[in-house]
């Protein structure tokens, strides 16, 4: 299965909010990145991602789950765009900053890394596996 990343400022959509959502989880909408996208497409019930805080925090606080396949985005008057749904899986042990991230040389080719702007992005198993222990999670 793959892994992903969803990027949200906390004062939009927050952590908490997630997990306050519980197990019904609730709506990714709002992408409006024709790449972002793509990955949204792609994405299969059951796969995981994490949740980012972007610009405000700028670190992976949480595992999320997809939990409904894409489907349109009510909130886009085109009709171009859809959406998944999300519940909250885990937070991390300790949030791993984006700064720690650009500082581990395994994560340099990251998407985070490489490209801050998009707000979905594919996660390699390895950087699944690595941001996943420095978060201090096994």
């Amino acid at each position: 299965m793959a892994h992903w990343l969803y990027k949200s400022e906390p004062s939009t959509w927050s952590w908490d909010q997630q997990v306050a959502a519980g197990p019904a989880g609730t709506h990714w909408n709002g992408v409006r990145n024709h790449v972002a996208k793509k990955h949204l497409m792609a994405m299969e019930v059951g796969e995981q991602g994490f949740f980012y805080h972007s610009n405000e925090g700028k670190a992976v606080v949480g595992i999320v789950e997809v939990i409904r396949p894409y489907y349109p985005d009510d909130s886009d008057p085109t009709g171009r765009f859809g959406m998944v749904d999300l519940r909250a899986v885990a937070p991390l042990a300790r949030a791993v900053t984006l700064e720690a991230i650009k500082a581990e040389p395994r994560l340099a080719a990251m998407i985070l890394v490489n490209n801050s702007r998009l707000s979905v992005q594919p996660v390699s198993d390895d950087e699944w596996a690595i941001v996943r222990a420095m978060g201090g999670l096994c």
